[in-house]
């Protein structure tokens, strides 16, 4: 228990008793004995007191404080409120010899007509008059803190940060082709979910005045169209395959993406929907689309690869290495040193120097409407206004076999030649090592075990150019079906110009204007309008 004091007031006599410390109890602080004296009015001399309290640490003293008769004093407490009124504390001194003692109820009802209604701590109360260890402060009564709401937030499922960043490569280098600019998005995917507010809970001081938690903030979703918004409003979701970006706080879904140019500036460009180029595509960057692509500019040595249509309107120069490949048709002013690949038709005013194949026809009947240089492949007509050239370029024209069929011929037939060469090697060894087992010569195991590996190759290989060749036999079916398809020159053909149809071909031998070629009784055999 701590060390505590009590007045002592007798007949023209007072004085003051000072009760040392037990166990891991306080020592009397001087400052609460004259905080006590001066609240019950008694002179006190300040060397006398400070004298008594050291003394007291160790045990009993007694120091006079005057000769008037003085009343008994009760048990009583000093009570002290923070400034927030949210705790009050309270430290009890002790009744004088014969004095009364409070109880826990008086203390209660005292509190409340002090004004503190709300938070009264009655077993704290209880637990001192309980023990009664004096000079301790205890807390009383505790306000009701406020309980803090949470703000709403926005959890976005993509990358809100538009700043092109490179791709970093394992090697340490940079890519800047792949500037991860774009957010892609499937159909049904979740973009976005609202967090709503949790508003908090007021909160009560000593007086029984309310105390307002802090407002909460509050988050709506804002969107444009592709995109669905959940009954409770919470939750975004892509209608469309397309890419997702937030512009102002409203988060957007299209399934077309509009470059001013694909170059260093955006890298390359892989996208789910349309893609438009309002000017150019610069040499040796991609541009992927599983819809259409749409090139306002100029292509160069670059690639594109969409699931529809490819169309540039100011033509490509590939220098070489410039592809092009559409699921769907191919249309540019010209086409020069390109590789195209168009599963519907290719339409331009010019095509130089380039490989192109079409799954429909091939137009190239513009103003200047020529094929110059290189092969065009169609599996339906191809009609053009100038064909080959006077300074004889070497130009092959294809018609009535799908190009693919074509291609898939000459890839068996490419891999028959190769199997064939590895049986004309394999071959000889089997049939001498037959030879050897006929006369009883007695090969080491190294020996057999080579013959079976060689014995088991030559079977894949010849079963595999058997398999080739049946294909081959339907490939040609199928080429030798369309003799429909004809080469149609509104202008001039001039001579070296090689044309096929189905399997059978022709070189043209001198210039010929207005005609159109075709496929009659076995041969291509060239005939007017």
């Amino acid at each position: 228990m701590n060390g505590y004091f009590r007045l002592v007031n007798k007949e023209g006599a007072s004085s003051l008793k000072l009760f040392p410390p037990t166990g891991d109890g306080k020592p009397i602080d001087i400052t609460d004995v004259l905080e006590y004296l001066t609240m019950k009015d008694y002179a006190c001399d300040l060397p006398t007191i400070k004298r008594a309290v050291e003394g007291a640490v160790k045990e009993q003293q007694e120091i006079r404080l005057g000769n008037e008769t003085r009343f008994p004093e009760r048990e009583c407490y000093k009570l002290r409120v923070g400034p927030d009124k949210m705790q009050a504390f309270a430290k009890f001194y002790a009744a004088s010899e014969g004095g009364e003692d409070m109880t826990a109820e008086e203390m209660i009802n005292d509190l409340k007509l002090r004004g503190i209604k709300f938070g009264i701590r009655t077993e704290a109360i209880a637990g001192f008059f309980a023990k009664r260890n004096y000079l301790e402060e205890i807390l009383v009564a505790q306000g009701q803190e406020p309980v803090p709401g949470k703000h709403a937030y926005i959890e976005y499922k993509f990358n809100t940060d538009k700043k092109a960043k490179p791709t970093l490569n394992e090697d340490g280098s940079v890519d800047f082709f792949h500037l991860n600019i774009l957010n892609h998005c499937n159909k049904g995917e979740v973009l976005a979910i609202l967090h709503p507010e949790v508003p908090g809970e007021p909160g009560e001081d000593l007086s029984g005045n309310r105390i307002l938690p802090l407002e909460v903030r509050k988050e709506t979703l804002k969107y444009g169209r592709n995109i669905t918004i959940s009954e409770d409003r919470t939750v975004l979701t892509a209608q469309v395959d397309g890419h997702v970006e937030l512009v102002e706080g409203s988060v957007f879904v299209s399934d077309e993406l509009m470059v001013e140019n694909v170059d260093n500036s955006t890298g390359n460009i892989d996208y789910e929907g349309n893609v438009q180029i309002n000017g150019n595509v610069a040499t040796n960057f991609q541009v992927k689309a599983k819809g259409d692509i749409m090139v306002k500019g100029v292509v160069e040595g670059a690639q594109l690869k969409a699931g529809g249509n490819i169309i540039i309107a100011r033509g490509m120069n590939g220098m070489g290495r410039g592809v092009l490949k559409a699921g769907g048709n191919i249309v540019a002013k010209f086409l020069e040193n390109v590789t195209a690949e168009a599963e519907g038709y290719v339409a331009s005013e010019s095509i130089l120097h380039s490989r192109v194949t079409a799954g429909g026809e091939v137009n190239v009947d513009g103003r200047r409407g020529f094929i110059t240089g290189g092969k065009v492949s169609a599996t339906g007509n191809i009609n053009v206004k100038t064909l080959g050239s006077e300074m004889g370029a070497d130009t092959i024209i294809e018609v009535g076999t799908d190009p693919k069929l074509k291609a898939r011929m000459n890839e068996l037939q490419k891999q028959i030649g190769e199997d064939t060469k590895l049986l004309q090697t394999v071959q000889p060894t089997l049939l001498s090592a037959k030879q050897k087992l006929a006369k009883g010569v007695k090969l080491s195991p190294e020996q057999i075990q080579q013959i079976q590996s060689m014995a088991a190759v030559n079977k894949q290989k010849t079963d595999a150019i058997a398999a080739a060749n049946k294909e081959i036999e339907e490939l040609q079916k199928q080429m030798t079906s369309s003799s429909e398809t004809a080469v149609r020159v509104k202008g001039e053909v001039y001579p070296g110009t090689r044309i096929c149809i189905g399997d059978v071909c022709m070189v043209v031998q001198k210039t010929t204007h207005y005609c159109r070629f075709v496929r009659e009784r076995g041969d291509v055999k060239m005939a007017p309008f």
